[in-house]
């Protein structure tokens, strides 16, 4: 069914614009993955786009040229699963839409009675249980043919700025990398 909704979507999916964007995904959570093996407890987020992609995160500027580097030579070098992240939004979005999904359907048809309310609520929570479950694996997949390409093309790493910001309410620092990655 995937490989289905791929082909119908494929006009879509090679879009310059799109295909810069998943080749970005997929660069981020490569240099991701590198600088996780790199450094330990490490707390990272990201976000791409069609010229790049965000880390943010308190890490070096010399690590995340290096870690974007060697997750562009490896995915060159057919390492694709590297594009790949279990932490990814579209696991996320996946996960909140399916429990969502789940949680209406526990309702449906429910009347407006706090009994009621209560009768229900094992089935909504072993729905939603479910839906979570069938989050991971499809989510995952998800990224492998939607959201992300493991697949660069002529991507190529132009530059890396640096800034910080402070967080709200916490007042703490947090550095903001952006790769800005260029490609035909």
């Amino acid at each position: 069914m995937i490989r289905l909704l791929v082909l119908l979507l494929t006009t879509f999916l090679d879009l310059p614009f799109v295909r810069r964007v998943r080749r970005n995904h997929g660069l981020e959570h490569a240099t991701i993955h590198v600088l996780s093996r790199r450094l330990k407890n490490l707390t990272l987020a990201g976000r791409s786009t069609m010229t790049g992609f965000y880390l943010y995160g308190n890490v070096p500027t010399a690590d995340v040229e290096a870690a974007a580097q060697e997750a562009l030579r490896r995915l060159r070098g057919g390492e694709q699963s590297l594009a790949i992240h279990p932490n990814c939004g579209t696991g996320l979005a996946t996960a909140g839409l399916l429990t969502g999904v789940a949680a209406l359907a526990g309702t449906a048809g429910m009347r407006n009675t706090l009994k009621d309310r209560l009768s229900r609520l094992p089935s909504v929570i072993l729905l939603s249980t479910l839906a979570l479950v069938l989050a991971q694996p499809l989510g995952l997949i998800l990224q492998q043919y939607f959201t992300t390409s493991g697949d660069p093309g002529d991507t190529e790493i132009v530059d890396i700025q640096r800034s910080e910001m402070t967080l709200p309410i916490q007042g703490k620092r947090l550095t903001v990398h952006f790769v800005r990655t260029r490609s035909s």
